[in-house]
């Protein structure tokens, strides 16, 4: 990869960095693309991110962002506009810059999750789902599935008020897409009864994070799938698999999103 001074410039703003996968296969894709890019990680604590932002508009050799956690419900709220599904949850993961430096926000999250599970040949038409979180990355895979024909989604989430919020976007949604897709709140971490458990919050990610469910409740007709990407194999999915339940590992969903950010920021034709 060689940098010059046309090199379209694109941040991954994120808090903390050092987990962040994306530009390990970004920047790869990129030059089997042809493309004069790359995505540098920017590690933004969140009361920065206003300000950072800000910043991006001003440089005409920024691209965009990827956005991942904490940011993804923040940002959206700082894009002049916001495109699909992005547009009813308020929440992004990826960041057009306009040359007159107008930000133009999406989530592909979801799309990356389900593409993952369908390369895995998990079934999601008329299945159920439990999800642990409520934040952005749980609402875009949520959506995703309820595009995708999930018959029930429920939420289990530490905070019930964003839970409940969740549940109020993805009902606004499945009403706008004409989907009969059911929701509801999980009380309890138990999985009994779901075909589909996915941890969508970080924990995993450090030693000594405490199981997003109660792996006690998993069971050999259940997949369970992870957003965490280091350590691949999270002690969820390790425990799931020592249970006999199928796994997909949190790389799933970044693979199935390298092409789709670099269409949406640098256009495909580029």
């Amino acid at each position: 990869m060689t940098i010059d001074g046309t090199t379209a410039v694109l941040v991954h703003l994120a808090y903390p960095s050092a987990h962040l996968q994306t530009p390990q296969r970004f920047n790869p894709r990129c030059h089997e693309r042809g493309l004069n890019a790359v995505l540098v990680p920017w590690q933004v604590a969140p009361d920065n991110l206003a300000d950072t932002m800000a910043t991006l508009r001003h440089s005409d050799s920024v691209a965009g962002a990827i956005v991942t956690v904490p940011h993804k419900e923040t940002s959206a709220a700082l894009c002049d506009r916001l495109e699909g599904v992005a547009k009813t949850l308020s929440v992004a993961n990826v960041i057009r810059r306009e040359p007159d430096g107008t930000l133009v926000g999406r989530i592909l999250d979801g799309e990356g999750f389900v593409g993952g599970l369908r390369q895995a040949d998990v079934p999601i038409d008329g299945q159920s789902a439990l999800i642990a979180g409520a934040g952005g990355v749980a609402l875009a895979i949520a959506a995703a599935l309820v595009e995708a024909g999930i018959a029930r989604i429920e939420v289990h989430n530490r905070t019930r008020a964003r839970a409940d919020a969740m549940i109020e976007r993805l009902a606004k949604l499945a009403l706008e897409t004409g989907k009969t897709a059911t929701f509801g709140i999980a009380e309890t971490p138990e999985a009994t009864g779901f075909d589909l458990v996915i941890n969508a919050t970080s924990l995993g990610m450090h030693d000594g994070d405490a199981l997003p469910f109660d792996i006690s409740t998993l069971t050999p007709e259940m997949t369970v799938a992870e957003v965490v990407m280091v350590p691949e194999i999270t002690p969820l999915l390790e425990a799931a698999q020592a249970r006999g339940a199928k796994v997909v590992p949190g790389k799933a969903m970044i693979v199935g999103q390298i092409d789709p950010f670099i269409d949406f920021v640098l256009g495909a034709s580029k």
